[in-house]
């Protein structure tokens, strides 16, 4: 034991139990549909005292000035939000984005102190390749001697080892224990991943073993409110780790010091003399729920309550961000030369998708016609930064739905607007109203916007408290799943949003159309 030693102010825990703030390794505020001051004040009565956040979802449609904002608006919470600079904006090169971060912008950002180091490196066949435009952003975070995080779904072998000796050190995507411990063999931390659409934590906790547990970090990735109201933040990855077989201390570990370590932060995540005194009080180690929080000695909440002033930022440089042009229901309609077709499979709790095949009905010109005998009705991707009138065509199965139509722009991660729906003029309709809301959700039936919630700040995040945002998601959620029939173990929101990312296998839709992520090319609709 130390020497004794007393504080300028004593905490009776009355038998409580004390841990390190928590530490969320890799999340996208944006996901929450709130600002990141808001988030703060959601979040840090759960004990979250810092998050490392990855704000390539506003660069993708607003670019530095996005990042700018975040970092702004962080200043006005005691969060300890630390950033990571976005690298893959678009996250490929078949993509429209609002913007594009090249080598030598994010060579200039990770020159900012407040920049941790280069946010997950999606582009990994790109690595894998050695192009030089992905090797480019590599050494420019190297020469800056910052970390990089990484995204690879699927990846293994030479094609792994390849992305680990490019100086890669975490991943979040693995699905498997075998892709978890293939990783860590290569030295790479796991990111064990529980958010609202990817839920991967359970699956991998078989991988942790007392010898190689310091290479494991929790992370949330997309976190909705309607999961953090209901089931928490890292207090909840806590639980069910420790109802999964991983001790209490194994689970503060991971959650805390682990990350620490990985991320450089040498003054937080150990409860020590000259360590920065955020503390979180644990009522028990079973539920961890949070009696108080503490983030640099300064109580700051109470059972529940965020306790210092609240004060929003100025968010007009990212609003105003959607663009439509020529947009009808026209612009709606398939010309399909067989009714034999690739279609988009949901896989119910991931954001993978599966490649499959279907002969459906289409009309006289060639168009899909919604049959309720199948699971299957039609998406599409509204390019809506630039004016450019793109929009991709597919269709969805194991979605649920089955009269009506879902748009939203929030659509990973170039942020277009996607929209799915069983005809194309409730489809119309809900793109409309997403447009004429400055961005955000909209459910529509038989013409009508039944639900919706607007997202000015860059079509991504409210200017509201959580509360009201909750509330209009519950109502988004209800009219999804009990007016419009979305299958119940389906995110009426969160799968549809990632229904367009072209880097999370097996198949996906850009505003350009339907992509195969296994060839890393596009695809006809057509299968015949």
């Amino acid at each position: 034991m130390g020497g004794s030693y007393e504080g300028r102010r004593v905490v009776d825990a009355g038998g409580r139990y004390a841990a390190p703030g928590l530490i969320d390794s890799h999340i996208y505020i944006e996901s929450s549909y709130v600002s990141p001051e808001e988030f703060g004040r959601l979040v840090v009565p759960m004990g979250t005292t810092t998050i490392i956040a990855d704000p390539h979802e506003i660069a993708n449609v607003c670019g530095l000035a996005g990042l700018k904002y975040m970092a702004e608006a962080a200043e006005q919470t005691v969060l300890d939000i630390q950033f990571m600079a976005p690298s893959c904006v678009p996250a490929t090169s078949f993509d429209h984005s609002g913007a594009v971060i090249g080598a030598e912008e994010l060579a200039r950002a990770l020159q900012d102190s407040y920049i941790l180091g280069a946010g997950e490196f999606m582009n990994y066949p790109g690595v894998a390749a050695a192009q030089d435009d992905v090797l480019d952003k590599l050494a420019a975070a190297h020469e800056a001697g910052k970390i990089v995080d990484g995204h690879s779904p699927g990846l293994h072998g030479g094609g792994l080892q390849a992305y680990a000796a490019a100086g890669i050190r975490t991943d979040h995507e693995c699905s498997t224990v075998e892709e978890a411990l293939e990783r860590i063999s290569l030295g790479m931390y796991v990111l064990l991943r529980n958010g609202s659409a990817c839920r991967d934590l359970p699956n991998l906790i078989g991988a942790v073993t007392p010898q190689n547990l310091r290479r494991f970090l929790l992370c949330s990735d997309d976190l909705h409110l309607k999961t953090i109201f209901s089931k928490g933040h890292l207090n909840e990855h806590l639980r069910l780790c420790v109802r999964h077989g991983i001790s209490p201390e194994g689970a503060v570990t991971m959650a805390t010091l682990n990350a620490a370590e990985c991320y450089g932060l040498s003054d937080c995540g150990a409860l020590a003399p000259g360590k920065r005194a955020d503390v979180v009080l644990f009522d028990d180690l079973q539920e961890f729920s949070v009696w108080k929080t503490f983030i640099a000695g300064e109580e700051v909440a109470f059972e529940g309550a965020y306790i210092p002033p609240f004060t929003r930022s100025d968010s007009s440089a990212v609003s105003h961000t959607v663009h439509l042009a020529g947009f009808s229901a026209d612009k709606l309609r398939m010309t399909l030369r067989s009714p034999s077709v690739h279609t988009i499979d949901i896989i119910p709790g991931s954001v993978v998708t599966r490649k499959g095949t279907a002969t459906v009905a289409v009309d006289e010109r060639g168009d899909f016609v919604y049959d309720a005998a199948a699971d299957i009705v039609k998406v599409a991707v509204v390019e809506r930064h630039h004016g450019t009138g793109n929009v991709g065509l597919g269709l969805l199965r194991g979605y649920g739905l089955t009269k009506g139509a879902v748009a939203v722009s929030i659509a990973h991660d170039s942020h277009n607007i996607i929209v799915a729906g069983a005809n194309n003029g409730d489809m119309a309709a809900a793109v409309e109203a997403v447009a004429a809301q400055e961005g955000g959700i909209a459910v529509v039936l038989d013409g009508a916007v039944i639900a919706s919630m607007p997202l000015p700040i860059a079509g991504l995040m409210s200017n509201r408290d959580g509360h009201w945002v909750e509330e209009q998601a519950e109502e988004i959620y209800a009219a999804g799943h009990e007016a419009l029939g979305i299958h119940e173990d389906v995110d009426v929101v969160m799968t549809l949003c990632f229904m367009s990312l072209p880097v999370i296998p097996q198949i996906k839709l850009l505003d350009t159309g339907l992509f195969d992520v296994d060839a890393f090319d596009f695809m006809d609709i057509e299968a015949d």
